[in-house]
């Protein structure tokens, strides 16, 4: 295993796993457990970077490219590049106005940004920050009709025309390192504490002077001396819609006259129902290994929803990007673009703005060097072949 500079200088960081490290020593440990652990054995948490390393990259030589080509189609509009910011949950517990920070370092490079419905960070904060943000939101279905249609008109007051709606976590996932840091539900164990007090610049950046953010996308649903983090926490998980189904997915669509994404497709047929339903694009995820342990890799899942879907709907992928010659693989293998999570959250982490925008521009660069340094300057002209032990080359 490599050991890395333990410094804490982010600009000096060479990769996602330096800000990775560096982000680990500035946070106390039950963060850094929230951002970085997996569900039971985290099997398929080690799955999402091991099916990576498996596919392997076939050069041609002799290829000028010195100015590689990253633009990509997604959802008809033409982007710079493949990526966007996915939407993550209580980012405020990393980094004060951690949403707002990762909005600003996106729109600044064109990207979109997406904001989770648990945001520690409000649709209109976002949009009163950072005013020509793209702006797509994530919607937790909520078992309250009142509740959803406001969100749902909230967001569309505010210009948001993508609507991601995430259906692999209306329970959560079996977090046993979660709940080892808690004595109780939402209380710190006595070590917990004990190591809080090491992380003096992690208090004054995140909790002083108002302690632990509430999400503030629900404040307005919440009794005033209920807009806490335990008031939040208790809100969504009790009007969390437990019976989603394909019938809530088409009333949805009906209601939604933008863009809409199902977020959570793992099998081809269920991205064939997408596509019949009308939909814009779906996320191929297993939600960063937090969720269901022992499915496989989100990576390999694209192939197949890419032979039904592909064309006819756009494909984005998360889970376990940390290379450029990660977005590569995906493009190569199906998807359209990549949504960066835990990536972009190391570098809002240690940086804010620029921490984030730093993660980016580590993404970016590798990224057009991975391209031509294969000899192929053409993002769109990949091409992925299965090979006999069943994995893949890109060329």
């Amino acid at each position: 295993m490599r050991r890395y500079h333990a410094g804490t200088d982010f600009t000096r960081a060479h990769s996602i796993a330096e800000l990775a490290h560096m982000a680990r020593r500035r946070l106390p440990h039950f963060a850094w457990e929230y951002l970085e652990g997996g569900a039971e054995e985290e099997l398929t948490l080690a799955r999402n970077r091991q099916a990576f390393a498996e596919v392997s990259l076939l050069p041609r030589t002799l290829v000028p490219g010195e100015s590689p080509d990253t633009r990509r189609t997604l959802l008809g509009e033409q982007k710079k590049l493949p990526m966007a910011i996915a939407p993550t949950g209580y980012n405020g517990m990393l980094f004060r106005d951690a949403d707002i920070h990762l909005a600003r370092a996106a729109t600044e490079r064109g990207l979109p940004f997406s904001l989770s419905t648990v945001s520690t960070s409000s649709m209109e904060q976002i949009v009163q920050a950072v005013p020509d943000v793209d702006l797509w939101f994530q919607l937790y279905s909520m078992s309250d009709p009142a509740v959803q249609e406001d969100l749902l008109q909230r967001a569309d007051a505010l210009g948001c025309k993508t609507l991601l709606l995430t259906t692999d976590a209306v329970l959560l996932g079996n977090r046993e390192w979660d709940r080892r840091n808690f004595a109780r539900p939402r209380q710190l164990s006595l070590r917990n504490k004990l190591d809080v007090l090491r992380h003096p610049r992690w208090i004054r950046q995140t909790l002083w002077p108002h302690g632990m953010p509430s999400m503030a996308n629900l404040d307005r649903y919440l009794p005033f001396d209920q807009r806490n983090a335990a008031g939040a926490a208790h809100f969504i998980g009790a009007k969390m819609e437990k019976q989603l189904s394909w019938e809530f997915l088409a009333r949805l669509r009906e209601r939604w006259p933008y863009r809409l994404l199902l977020k959570g497709v793992m099998h081809p047929e269920d991205a064939e129902r997408a596509v019949q339903l009308g939909l814009d694009g779906v996320v191929v995820t297993n939600h960063g290994g937090r969720q269901l342990d022992g499915v496989p890799a989100s990576l390999d899942c694209l192939p197949a929803i890419a032979e039904v879907a592909k064309g006819k709907l756009s494909i984005l992928l998360d889970s376990g990007i940390r290379r450029g010659t990660d977005i590569l693989k995906a493009c190569a293998l199906g998807a359209d673009a990549v949504l960066l999570g835990r990536a972009t959250l190391y570098g809002v982490a240690v940086g804010g703005q620029a921490g984030a925008g730093h993660a980016l521009d580590l993404l970016s660069h590798e990224l057009r060097l991975a391209l031509t340094l294969l000899g192929q300057p053409d993002l769109n002209q990949l091409r992925a072949s299965r090979q006999r032990d069943a994995t893949f080359s890109v060329s």
